[in-house]
């Protein structure tokens, strides 16, 4: 099979059992961001349904979120949504100018609100509402990193070809070490999805197994 056969999904797998491929790896600590996993992406009767690796992807998101807790290590939850009037969308926003656009998530609203799926600790974890695509722009995740120590940033949420690909790369362009749960990840469609997780775990982060990344946070004191 030439490579222009191949789909988004047999390259990204084909790369990621490279056995010579090197590793970023996990460093000393680790954050777990969760970006935008909220009703206006995640809630079928809201959106179009999105494509995830596993449809368990709430579940694994929780339990990625535990056991950072259960280690002391930072979690942090971000979400989009604009004023009323959308302005602050800026010219993000110019293109979807729809009832259902992306200025049109209003804070507040339930759109704006975390999956009901969610295991949210609202006393320990962060809870940020960001404007852009990456996490890290104009909000205080580079100043929690540096103060809680950490050198690894661990990534779930969605788009998989939006914000989670945004902020891989803001993070590692800040010379973090950059992790992608591959079942906690979703886009829209199959084929960014996979396209995506193919460039990240080409260039900018490490793609592994939820189980992979559990048992990182498994081996830790």
């Amino acid at each position: 099979m030439e490579v222009s056969d191949k789909t988004a999904r047999q390259m990204f797998a084909e790369l990621r059992a490279d056995p010579a491929r090197k590793r970023f790896g996990f460093g000393r600590k680790a954050m777990l961001v969760n970006v935008d996993p909220q009703n206006a992406y995640t809630s079928v009767d809201e959106f179009v349904t999105a494509y995830a690796t596993d449809p368990r992807q709430m579940d694994y998101v929780n339990a990625l979120a535990e056991a950072a807790r259960a280690k002391a290590l930072p979690v942090m939850w971000t979400y989009v949504a604009y004023r009323p009037d959308g302005v602050d969308c800026g010219v993000f926003g110019i293109r979807d100018d729809t009832p259902d656009g992306l200025k049109n998530i209003k804070r507040g609203s339930r759109r704006a609100s975390f999956d009901e799926r969610l295991s949210i600790d609202v006393e320990r974890d962060y809870i940020v509402n960001k404007l852009m695509p990456s996490a890290f722009h104009e909000t205080c995740l580079q100043s929690l990193l540096v103060w809680h120590g950490c050198d690894t940033v661990i990534v779930a949420g969605g788009s998989t070809s939006g914000c989670v690909r945004a902020t891989v790369v803001d993070g590692v362009s800040r010379g973090y070490r950059m992790i992608v749960p591959e079942e906690c990840v979703a886009d829209l469609h199959e084929s960014p999805h996979f396209a995506n997780l193919y460039d990240m775990h080409k260039k900018y982060a490490d793609v592994l197994p939820v189980s992979e990344v559990l048992a990182f946070y498994a081996t830790l004191p």
